[in-house]
């Protein structure tokens, strides 16, 4: 078993623990506990046959499958959505984001040439889900498909590191608590699909940490590691990770406390995929 698989069935074990313990707004706790035992053993059968068989596609199956379960699990976090927020924590936070977009002025400055720099970091944040088919793309051109491992293990540490945070941290983000509020002044095609694509398919249990940060800078850090001879790769996944980390707080996506623990978390993910990369396996 990958290291960054066993990541992934440890994160299961984990939610399915939180559905016994916390209240569970969705399918109830016996249906959630089942749901991920389920996910578990397919997964772990997926794992069983490609390491014990061998056809090409099963190990490249294993290869792509995780961002998938990755999504998976951020939808399962909407499971604990409180019935209602009290908007504690999102009046702590709305300070600094004041201070930093009308006192340091970056509200004006992404817009002083118009709707250029808006619409890039709108198309930008859209994007953070196909990043990691992007890179692990990049892999297979680049004829490395082996290192894969290198850039998933830190990939799933970064995400469901924040994933598995959601819980504890009940809160909502700016565009819906403090709706109106320093929104941007250009309402480009791509904030309204990104809108459409939030209304639809976004979970209302936190915005803290921001997992778009951490998976973007994960993604980032986990190709430099993973493809160091195309250094290209990594520096162009580091800017899109900027650019996100920026539209996530300019769009109202996320407050910049939510971003500024993604990042942290990232920084945590590399050490920790250092570590294990480097650990003896068992």
């Amino acid at each position: 078993m990958r290291r960054s698989e066993l990541v992934i069935i440890c994160y299961f074990v984990y939610t399915s623990f939180l559905a016994l313990l916390l209240p569970v707004s969705g399918p109830g706790a016996a249906i959630a506990v089942a749901l991920n035992l389920t996910v578990i053993a397919a997964y772990s059968l997926l794992i069983y046959a490609g390491s014990h068989a061998d056809y090409e596609a099963l190990a490249v199956l294993r290869d792509w499958f995780p961002p998938l379960l990755v999504l998976m699990a951020y939808r399962e976090m909407g499971w604990f959505a409180p019935r209602a927020h009290t908007y504690a924590l999102e009046r702590k936070w709305i300070v600094w984001d004041r201070v930093m977009l009308r006192d340091w002025g970056v509200h004006r400055a992404i817009e002083a040439l118009g709707p250029f720099l808006p619409a890039i970091l709108e198309i930008a944040y859209s994007l953070v889900y196909a990043i990691p088919y992007f890179a692990l793309a990049m892999l297979y051109v680049y004829n490395a498909p082996r290192r894969a491992e290198k850039f998933l293990l830190i990939l799933v540490i970064g995400a469901l590191l924040s994933y598995a945070q959601f819980p504890f941290w009940p809160s909502e983000p700016p565009r819906l608590a403090f709706p109106g509020e320093d929104a941007p002044g250009f309402d480009t095609v791509f904030r309204r699909f990104n809108w459409f694509l939030l209304s639809g398919y976004s979970i209302h249990t936190s915005v803290f940490p921001s997992a778009h940060v951490s998976s973007a800078f994960s993604a980032a850090f986990g190709m430099m590691r993973a493809l160091p001879e195309k250094p290209w790769v990594g520096r162009f996944l580091l800017a899109m990770a900027a650019l996100i980390a920026t539209a996530t707080v300019y769009g109202r996506y996320h407050y910049m406390v939510d971003a500024a623990a993604g990042f942290a978390i990232s920084v945590v993910a590399l050490g920790a995929g250092l570590l294990l990369d480097r650990s003896p396996r068992p």
